[in-house]
C-alpha cells in the first residue's frame, strides 16, 4: 500500500496554455531522461507522481527556468515534443527515484500476486532489478528512504488491528524525508522544514488515496486494507458500509489537503510555482472526487 502511480496530477483544463505545455515538457523530459540513465524499458516506469517530484525540484530552483526545444517524441517518432534544453540535476534525481519505487512495487507485487501474476512479474524483475540498481548506486540516500520505508510499513500492516494513523506514516516520512532533500540545505532551515511538512501531508494523502480507490478490490481479493480493517469490512459487507468507510477517507483527506495547502503557501517559487499549485489546490481534490464517488457519478 505504499506505492502507487497517477494521483497527483494537474487540472490540465485550469493551467494556461503556456503552463500546459512547459508540464508536458518536464514530463517528456523526465521520460527521455529515463531512457538515457536507465535503459529503453525505465520508460515504461513514467508516471505523474514523479512528474510531480520533478517539478518541485525544479520549482525551488533559483535560477530561471531553462528554455524548451521541440524535438521528436522517443516512443513515437511521428510525434513533435517539447524537451527541456537542459536536463539537469532535478531530471536525473527524479528518474532514479522512479526506477526505485517501480522496483519496490514489482517486489511487492511479486510477494502478494499468485499464479500466473506472479510468474509474470518474476520475468519482469531481471530487468527492473538492473535499472534499480544502477537508480541505488546513483542516489543512495533515496534509495535507502524507500527501502526503510518498505521495511516499516510490512512491519504495520503484519499487525492484526493497526491504526489508521500508523498504517499512513511510513509513506509521509518516506515523502518528507524525500522532500526534505531536495531543499539542498540543513535539516532545520526554514526551507527544509516547509519542503518536510509538505512532503509529509502530500505522502499522507497518498497513502489514503490509494487505499480508498484500492478498497474493493483488496476486500475481494483478502489484501490488507487500513480502510476494511477500521470498519470491520469484508466481502458480505454492504454498500452503505463501503460508502461510509469512504466518506470517513474523503473527511481525512480533506483535513490532510488543508495541512498541504498550509505547507504549500509558506514554500517560495520561480516560474513553475503556479503548475504546482495547480497540482495541489485543483487537481488533487478533483482526483479524490473523482475517486471516491466515480460509481455515483455514473449512476446519476
Amino acid at each position: 500500500m505504499i506505492f502507487l502511480f497517477g494521483y497527483v496530477r494537474p487540472r490540465k483544463s485550469e493551467l494556461l496554455v503556456r503552463e500546459l505545455e512547459e508540464y508536458n515538457g518536464i514530463y517528456c523530459t523526465l521520460c527521455r531522461n529515463l531512457g538515457k540513465k536507465y535503459g529503453l524499458t525505465a520508460r515504461l516506469a513514467l508516471n505523474y507522481d514523479c512528474t510531480f517530484y520533478a517539478l518541485v525540484l525544479i520549482s525551488a530552483k533559483s535560477k530561471p527556468f531553462p528554455r524548451f526545444q521541440k524535438g521528436r517524441c522517443v516512443t513515437n517518432p511521428f510525434k513533435q515534443c517539447a524537451f527541456c534544453s537542459e536536463e539537469d540535476q532535478e531530471f536525473h534525481q527524479a528518474s532514479a527515484l522512479t526506477v526505485i519505487l517501480v522496483y519496490h512495487k514489482l517486489m511487492d507485487d511479486i510477494r502478494d500476486s499468485k499464479a500466473m501474476k506472479k510468474y509474470l512479474r518474476v520475468l519482469a524483475l531481471p530487468v527492473v532489478r538492473h535499472a534499480y540498481r544502477r537508480a541505488a548506486a546513483d542516489y543512495p540516500h533515496l534509495g535507502e528512504i524507500v527501502a526503510e520505508a518498505m521495511k516499516e510499513q510490512s512491519e504495520i500492516e503484519k499487525n492484526q488491528s493497526p491504526g489508521l494513523d500508523s498504517c499512513a506514516e511510513p509513506t509521509a516520512h518516506m515523502m518528507e524525508r524525500i522532500m526534505e532533500l531536495s531543499s539542498g540545505e540543513a535539516p532545520m532551515s526554514p526551507r527544509s522544514r516547509i519542503l518536510n511538512r509538505f512532503g509529509y501531508f502530500l505522502g499522507r494523502w497518498i497513502y489514503f488515496i490509494d487505499a480508498a480507490d484500492d478498497l474493493e478490490d483488496d476486500i475481494r481479493t483478502g489484501s490488507f486494507n487500513p480502510l476494511a480493517s477500521r470498519f470491520h469490512l469484508n466481502g458480505e459487507s454492504g454498500k452503505e458500509e463501503l460508502r461510509d468507510a469512504k466518506i470517513y477517507a474523503n473527511d481525512v483527506l480533506n483535513q490532510t489537503l488543508s495541512q498541504l495547502g498550509g505547507a504549500l503557501n509558506l514554500m517560495e517559487m520561480n516560474s513553475m510555482g503556479p503548475i504546482v499549485r495547480n497540482v495541489v489546490i485543483l487537481g488533487l481534490p478533483q482526483i479524490q472526487k473523482e475517486l471516491l464517488f466515480k460509481k455515483e457519478k455514473t449512476n446519476v
